[in-house]
Order: C-alpha cells, then structure tokens, then sequence
C-alpha cells in the first residue's frame, strides 16, 4: 500500500472536498477511528466545511459511553471491557445515527453521558438540515455494524503506540490489539491514515473499504 504525507490540514481540506463532491442533498455521517489524535482532524474539519456551506455537527463517542457501573462492572482496567463494552453502541445509533439515516428525523442528541461525573449531559437535540454533515470521533469504532457513510482510520503502530499512550493507559494496549488482529480497522475504512510520528501524517484511500458491513465477533 502506498502512503503519501500530506498535513492534517490538507486532509480535513480533502476529506471536505469528498464531502462536498457526494450526490444528493442528505446528511453524511462520517467517523474518525483511532487511538490517538481523532478530536483534532474532527475539529479541523469543521471550518472546511462550514465555508462551504455544510453545516457540521461535532460529537464525541467519549460522551455515549455506559455508565461507570457497567463500564467497571469487572474493573477499571479491564481490556476486554474497554474493546466491547465502554461504548453505549444502542445510544449512539439511537440519538445521532439513525436521525441522519435517509428519512430520518434529523434531530440529533450531540451528547448523552458525561463519564467524568458519572450523569446525563441533558442537552437538547440539536435539528440538523439536510446537508448537514455529522463529524463523530472516537477508538474501536469500526467493525460494529455502525452505519457511517465515510470512515477514517488513524492506524498507529504497537510501538508507536506504547510511547505515545500515557503510561497510566498501557493497561489498555491489549484492547487495541485485539481490535488490529480482530477487525483490522486499516483494511475497512474508507481512509487510511498512517499517524505514528503525529508531525508527519500519510495517507493511503483503501479501495473498497466499508467499516459498517465488517461486525466484530
């Protein structure tokens, strides 16, 4: 697979010209999958679009995790866990998904639980006009059937990774390797990006690439 560098900014540029150059007039649901570095290409895709008349909506999947009694039912610091079961997956495509789904409502809930506290955000929906585009972010997104229409992936090496995780993480690096081995997050997004030195990002389109038909097992 070929890489070529390109900056974040040229590639939230470029991920906005994919946007724009979609037919029809709907909503794009679009996710950005990784271990580090997500919030920041989402974020830098927001001015992109707006310019061009798109409105973007920014959501965090860190604000639909499960309360902390499910989260930590078998510890905090359990992997598996953290893989399969920290994400409120029923949330997500309840209150931003399915809203945006051909025929949809268009009313979106952009957050549900704030996990520092441990409550409900109680925002309000947030009514969104076809041609809005959805910029969600977040890790261990791909392979669970969820219905994106463009997927990102920032691929991040083992060892890239254990330098870049704090320390107080490491615990987690058997979850993100069960989910290279597992669902092979590089091969199913429609955008690859490699980003282990985050000053010097590369990025390879991978042909055919549909994160919601792959389901983790």
């Amino acid at each position: 697979m070929r890489f070529r560098p390109i900056s974040w900014e040229r590639l939230a540029g470029e991920l906005a010209e994919r946007v724009l150059s979609r037919p029809g007039t709907g909503w794009v649901r679009i996710a950005v999958d990784g271990a580090l570095g997500t919030a920041a290409l989402a974020d830098t895709m927001v001015d992109p679009l707006r310019v061009n008349g798109r409105r973007p909506l920014r959501v965090s999947t860190k604000d639909f995790l499960r309360p902390a009694s499910l989260r930590f039912e078998r510890g905090r610091r359990d992997p598996d866990a953290r893989y399969r079961d920290w994400l409120d997956e029923g949330a997500l495509r309840r209150e931003v998904l399915e809203p945006l789904a051909p025929g949809g409502s268009g009313e979106v809930l952009p957050a549900l639980w704030d996990a520092e506290r441990d409550r409900a955000t109680r925002l309000d929906r947030v009514a969104l006009p076809p041609g809005a585009v959805l910029i969600a972010d977040g890790e261990l997104l791909l392979g669970r059937g969820l219905p994106f229409d463009l997927t990102v992936h920032l691929a991040i090496s083992p060892a890239a990774l254990r330098r870049r995780l704090p320390e107080d993480q490491h615990w987690a690096l058997p979850a993100f390797e069960r989910y290279e081995r597992e669902v092979r997050p590089g091969e199913i997004a429609d955008l690859l990006v490699r980003a282990d030195d985050p000053r010097h990002p590369a990025v390879a389109a991978v042909p055919g690439g549909r994160a919601a038909d792959r389901v983790t097992g």
